[in-house]
């Protein structure tokens, strides 16, 4: 492995990745700093107050209660579209996927909209049906919104198993179902590892959902407390709170991960999947895919659309437009920066790997893993302690954006490093070029499609972005998850519409090209 000092020699690399982690750590400083401000009679009432130790159970409860749903939405939908020979699994496959252009907050927003007695089942049935909220109606908006994770985990894990397994699991004599409990699912561990813990963070540091739904969490916790104190040094508490808990189920997967042992002894031979014929269970599945596609899908987004056509009023096209250019003006200038701060942190992690460079990558990842409520309110105290002149402006609002959203930029353009030659730099070095000539000249052009994708992934994130715009715009900015979020809250589900398809568009668009890059590879 590389010494540090050949790290060094590319400091043009390395200084701007350091910058970058070191602007993503001091923020959390402060907010411990103004957590410890408290005097010691009071930080006793602060940290072991009761309601507390209710915001925890209520968060471990929707965590948990998202993850069993997710299982029981997902796994047979995996299966169905991998394992089973059914015609239209591709179509199928794109319904699963597609609640991925559906933010969690728009879910809530639907399923609010179907209840009451001017909802849309009372409009169309002429009955009113309870109005969902709370515990049940949080968990099925972010259950709803997250299960194409774990669909999209399962269901690349399932086509890259090696049949031969089962085959020789069947010779021993073994059932399918035997054979499913003992040798399929212990191989999907990794996966249900890895989305689990990508749905925990989403759940945990969840705002718009719990606040739309009125379900008291970490995260409604922090933003009621933040927006009524005045000293907020509760609200410090509860954010290194929530960290604390993030940290947890961070350790927990790690340590999941190093007990999984799946490599075979040998090379072997990989086979292709069989499929399985359901016969008479056909009708079943279909049924099964229908009602899962119908309930997330064609509910919510209906849902928008009848509200959209019920309450259009033309004069709300200005308003829109004016979102539109809001959620552009952060959008646009996160992702084209991720993409650019990306290149330095991919770069000095595969052409020069040292514990430095890991430390790095870690640190954009851990970043990531904050809550963003949490990110934003350390923010909020740094800016406010340093530089308050700056508070409430577009550039810390991107900033933000762009430190909160690195880490998936990374991914994209370190995989177009790995695929471009050392030695394209090499011979353009023995031409004459300086390190930083043969850097643009030889390696950039190659690094051009993943900096693309990171770009449009950093893209559609800041799109639907609402806890840091909650907290971080300049006063009168709209944004199109601002405006569904606040209408919603009102329960003005006509005036949210507009709003909430414009969102829709700018995801469905992203997904779209998502599978269509799938079909293609």
């Amino acid at each position: 492995m590389p010494k540090l000092k050949s790290v060094s020699g590319h400091r043009y690399f390395l200084i701007p990745a350091v910058a970058v982690g070191i602007g993503g750590l001091i923020p959390l400083a402060y907010l411990l700093v103004k957590a410890l401000s408290a005097e010691s009679t009071a930080l006793e009432q602060i940290v072991f107050r009761w309601r507390n130790a209710r915001l925890f159970f209520n968060t471990l409860l929707l965590t948990g209660g998202v993850l069993a749903l997710d299982l029981l939405l997902a796994t047979p939908a995996a299966w169905l579209t991998t394992r089973v020979d059914l015609k239209g699994k591709r179509f199928f496959t794109v319904l699963c996927v597609l609640p991925l252009a559906i933010p969690g907050y728009v879910m809530a927003y639907a399923l609010l909209a179907l209840g009451g007695n001017t909802g849309i089942v009372a409009q169309f049935f002429g009955t009113s049906i309870p109005r969902l909220s709370g515990y049940w109606g949080a968990l099925l908006a972010l259950s709803a919104y997250t299960s194409p994770y774990l669909f999209l985990n399962l269901r690349t894990a399932l086509l890259g198993l090696d049949s031969s397994l089962e085959e020789s699991a069947r010779s021993l004599g073994y059932r399918y179902r035997e054979i499913f409990f003992r040798v399929i699912l212990p191989q999907l561990r990794p996966a249900l590892y890895a989305s689990g813990l990508l749905i925990s963070l989403h759940v945990i540091g969840d705002f718009g959902v719990v606040s739309l739904m009125r379900y008291e969490t970490f995260s409604y916790a922090l933003y009621i407390e933040y927006t009524l104190s005045f000293e907020h040094i509760y609200a410090a508490w509860l954010a290194l709170m929530l960290l604390a808990f993030t940290a947890c189920v961070l350790y927990v997967e790690a340590k999941l991960l190093n007990r999984v042992v799946l490599h075979r002894a040998g090379s072997g031979v990989s086979r292709q999947l069989s499929h399985i014929s359901l016969g008479a269970w056909s009708a079943s599945a279909y049924l099964y895919l229908g009602v899962l596609s119908f309930m997330t899908v064609v509910v919510p987004a209906g849902s928008v659309l009848l509200w959209m056509f019920r309450g259009f009023d033309s004069a709300a096209l200005e308003g829109l437009v004016n979102s539109v250019i809001g959620s552009l003006s952060i959008a646009i200038p996160a992702g084209i920066l991720c993409a650019v701060l990306a290149v330095p942190f991919a770069y000095v992690g595969v052409r020069y790997p040292s514990r430095l460079s890991n430390m790095l990558a870690r640190v954009a990842y851990i970043v990531y893993a904050i809550p963003p409520l949490a990110f934003a309110l350390s923010l909020i105290f740094f800016v406010l302690n340093t530089m308050s002149f700056i508070y409430k402006t577009l550039p810390v609002l991107i900033y933000a954006c762009t430190l909160h959203f690195l880490a998936e930029a990374i991914g994209p353009v370190r995989s177009s490093l790995y695929q471009a030659s050392p030695h394209l730099e090499e011979a353009a070095r023995s031409l004459g070029y300086s390190p930083i000539q043969a850097f643009f000249r030889a390696l950039f052009p190659t690094l051009m499609r993943g900096m693309l994708t990171a770009t449009a992934l950093v893209f559609l994130a800041t799109m639907k972005e609402l806890p840091l715009t909650f907290l971080l715009s300049p006063a009168g900015y709209e944004t199109l998850a601002l405006n569904v979020w606040s209408y919603t809250t009102e329960a003005m589900f006509a005036e949210a519409a507009p709003y909430a398809l414009a969102i829709l568009a700018f995801s469905g668009i992203f997904v779209g090209v998502l599978i269509r890059h799938e079909a293609q590879t």
